[in-house]
């Protein structure tokens, strides 16, 4: 999205009171955030942890990671909050498939998975031959995968339960939709069909899936029609930001000159009541706290970690445990190899650094760069991603730069001459700097000590603090951009049950 087109938001907060406080930049809570000010709420969004639209480096705005969502149809519940938001015709012209839809690169061959049935079949056959018939159709029946479970989240489930009366009343759900259990078609230990697997950390948050679900649905959706965002997840998320403020919501976010970075949480004994923002003695009170920020970030805005151990018992369930490592260069359109995909997943035979996801994306030349855009318009940023031990951040910049390297080795491997045209070559990890935080993390893979539900429920959206409730990345890991928006639906419905019980004379 041009910084011309971008929302001009108010200047600061309207009040100092609200009903809601939707802490973070994560998807879940910009969509919590717009429908509780579309049922009447007084809400205010506190972005914090602000991706933004990507980082400034050498005079160009550069993505912090791949980011590929699935076809909104294939998201019901979903698709069914953003009508009631007015949203679904915005957000289906902004989601767009990538050209072809997804191409693979192996050691020994490059092929395209088209949509179109025809052309898929000629050209997989083409490079496997008889083998590539089994990869055709554990395609067809993988992607229609997810339509087993459509049902089962159309019924709005209480995932991840919290009690005895959610989680009987979810057993009998389960129980009611037999398509949960449905096995991974795409099985085969075929060089292919592993690569095509190798998309699944991409487009879910959990280290290790091991159940049914969580292999299946996000792969399925995915696969369906692989497609982009306009300004990728910044995109998706400023579309909610907009719409909230159009329904008199507050912002407080980068451009705010009252600050959006919160110091700390302020409580009233054992409830959350407030937050006070950095360099500033304002407190922002409100009746509830919706918190969409990595459970880390959370943790560090509690002061007295005694008094409120039980929330940090419940925040320390979650574990990174692997980061999405990114590379960007930024090169000529024409030095691009003819046929290269715009969504590509390489092969890289590197057992340490498994499946590279690469996609293709327009340059943007930044504002304080001197560039100008037209000169950027001739020229494409080539962001390669892969998943490294979050421990690797700890090694050092000489080890980060070693990967980076590693990565560079890969990209000449697939684009043969296009390194010698190469006008920029940039690491987040090393080249975003004044970068905040989960800015840094746009893609974590996690792992907990809570029982995971169905494979796929991560941290409980309730937690020990009865007017704190989580809508991050983390309630619902294995369903991924999916399962973040569905925290987030979900929390709007918990923070009405609250506002409507809140007893008036109690305050």
């Amino acid at each position: 999205m041009t910084s011309a087109a971008k929302l001009k938001l108010p200047s600061g907060p309207s009040r100092h009171v609200y009903d809601v406080i939707v802490l973070g930049s994560q998807l879940g809570g910009a969509l919590s955030a717009a429908l509780l000010a579309k049922r009447g709420h007084r809400v205010l969004l506190v972005e914090h942890d602000g991706m933004g639209p990507g980082y400034e480096h050498g005079g160009y705005v550069l993505p912090y990671a791949p980011f590929v969502a699935p076809p909104l149809k294939a998201m019901p519940a979903v698709e069914e909050a953003l009508t009631e938001l007015g949203l679904t015709t915005t957000v289906q012209r902004a989601l767009r498939p990538h050209s072809p839809e997804l191409q693979l690169v192996l050691p020994r061959n490059r092929m395209d998975l088209h949509s179109d049935a025809t052309r898929r079949k000629a050209e997989v056959t083409r490079e496997l031959g008889e083998e590539g018939e089994a990869l055709l159709g554990a395609l067809v029946g993988t992607t229609a995968q997810h339509e087993a479970s459509d049902a089962f989240f159309k019924a709005r489930p209480a995932l991840p339960p919290d009690g005895f009366f959610e989680g009987w009343g979810l057993k009998k759900l389960i129980k009611a939709h037999p398509g949960l259990e449905t096995p991974l078609r795409l099985a085969s230990d075929a060089p292919a069909a592993s690569l095509v697997r190798g998309l699944r950390p991409f487009i879910n948050h959990l280290e290790k899936p091991e159940s049914p679900l969580a292999l299946t649905r996000t792969l399925s959706q995915v696969l369906a029609a692989p497609s982009f965002f306009a300004g990728g997840h910044d995109g998706l998320r400023e579309m909610l930001t907009r719409r909230l403020a159009e329904l008199g919501g507050d912002v407080l976010g980068r451009d705010s000159p009252t600050g959006f970075i919160v110091e700390e949480l302020s409580f009233d004994g054992s409830k959350f009541a407030g937050v006070k923002l950095v360099r500033s003695d304002t407190i922002y009170r409100a009746a509830c706290l919706v918190a969409a920020t990595d459970s880390g970030a959370l943790r560090r805005l509690v002061t007295d970690k005694k008094h409120h151990r039980g929330l940090m018992e419940h925040l320390d369930q979650s574990t990174t445990k692997s980061i999405l490592f990114t590379v960007n260069w930024v090169v000529p359109e024409t030095a691009l190899p003819r046929g290269l995909g715009e969504l590509t997943l390489v092969d890289t035979q590197d057992a340490e650094l498994g499946a590279m996801l690469l996609q293709l994306h327009p340059a943007r030349a930044s504002a304080t760069g001197g560039k100008e855009s037209k000169d950027a318009e001739a020229l494409r940023v080539v962001c390669a991603g892969v998943f490294i031990p979050a421990s690797a951040r700890e090694l050092g910049e000489e080890h980060l730069q070693a990967l980076a390297t590693r990565i560079d080795a890969q990209l000449d491997a697939v684009m043969p001459f296009t390194a010698q045209h190469r006008l920029l070559r940039s690491v987040p990890y090393l080249d975003a700097s004044g970068s905040r935080g989960t800015r840094l993390m746009p893609h974590p893979l996690y792992s907990f000590e809570s029982e995971a539900v169905l494979g796929v429920t991560g941290l409980s959206q309730r937690t020990p603090v009865k007017n704190l409730l989580l809508a991050g990345r983390e309630v619902l890991p294995g369903l991924g951009l999916e399962g973040e928006l569905l925290a987030g639906v979900r929390a709007a419905r918990l923070v009405q049950d609250m506002l409507n019980k809140k007893d008036p004379l109690k305050g």
